[in-house]
């Protein structure tokens, strides 16, 4: 394990190092990309895992999803895209398995284009879901948001004329999502989720509404998902996901995934691989848009502890 994480620091290192290199070839809008948490998992397999995602998905995708594996869970978790010149680092935990209430909690550092816009931002969650039955779960996640950038860039360099408040925080707030998972058959779900319900109004955290159905069956996971963003754009616009999961040999998670942004009018590729051991597992996933004016590369790559490693072998494949 002690290789891995020296592997991982090794990687972003380098990733970091040449992201800060080259000037910002994509959009402001594609390298924040709604200001998402990349979760390797959701990553590789499109972001479509509104229904499927449990552990520490749930934090970033729907909260409902957390009671429905049994799960005590550590992760840390490194996110870059070269393109965007952006980096991310964080940490969560997860546990639904103590107790009938489900919780989590998460936190991201964030930076993006350092020599152009220069925005940094923190993003941390709170997680609380409840089982009402075995058949329908809910959950939601406060969610806190501090964001500053600069607001113009000079040719000369900094100053304040140019920059009028470099660096100032243009979001210092608190909004929260929602969710419900159904499951109206074992194996098959159904779930919903809106992201940032007080409507701050801004693309930096703006209301979506999302939905998922997924289907899971011993080592195989399929899921599709439908978004529609209602604050970044002109108008309400969608964006299309679909991701499938296989397990081989109970330790090794291939995936793939699609998505299109009716937005940023990109389509995306996106697989990753893990590995997973009884107590801790390895992931890494890439998504690389193949069409679309300004394409970005988006990297992430995380580690797990598992504590309660019993718990965690009675649940599904998609548990990890």
């Amino acid at each position: 394990m002690l290789g891995a994480i020296t592997c991982v620091g090794l990687a972003g290192a380098l990733t970091t190092k040449t992201a800060l290199a080259a000037p910002s070839s994509t959009s402001p809008e594609n390298g924040y990309d709604l200001g998402e948490v990349e979760n390797p998992r959701a990553l590789a397999m499109g972001g479509a895992l509104n229904a499927l995602g449990t552990s520490t998905a749930a934090l970033y995708l729907n909260p409902a999803n957390l009671p429905v594996a049994r799960v005590y869970h550590f992760e840390a978790l490194a996110a870059f895209s070269p393109e965007a010149r952006r980096q991310s680092y964080g940490g969560s935990v997860v546990d639904s398995s103590t107790s009938r209430v489900a919780g989590g909690v998460s936190g991201t550092w964030n930076q993006m284009d350092p020599d152009g816009i220069d925005r940094s931002w923190t993003d941390v969650r709170l997680v609380l879901a409840y089982p009402i039955s075995d058949r329908v779960f809910v959950g939601a996640t406060g969610r806190y948001l501090r964001l500053s950038q600069a607001v113009a860039s000079g040719p000369l360099g900094s100053s304040t004329v140019s920059d009028g408040t470099p660096g100032a925080v243009i979001a210092n707030q608190f909004t929260f999502d929602a969710g419900v998972t159904v499951v109206p058959v074992d194996g098959l779900r159904i779930g919903l989720v809106g992201h940032n319900l007080t409507n701050p109004g801004t693309g930096l955290a703006p209301t979506t509404l999302a939905g998922g159905i997924g289907y899971t069956s011993g080592d195989v996971s399929l899921e599709a998902d439908l978004l529609g963003d209602f604050t970044t754009w002109d108008r309400a616009r969608p964006r299309a996901m679909l991701g499938g999961e296989l397990f081989l040999a109970d330790h090794f998670p291939v995936r793939l995934g699609y998505r299109y942004d009716d937005g940023l009018r990109t389509h995306a590729v996106s697989g990753g691989l893990g590995y997973v051991d009884p107590r801790w597992s390895f992931e890494v996933s890439v998504r690389r848009d193949v069409a679309g004016e300004q394409p970005a590369t988006m990297l992430s790559a995380s580690i797990r502890y598992f504590y309660d490693t019993m718990e965690t072998h009675t649940d599904e494949p998609d548990t990890f």
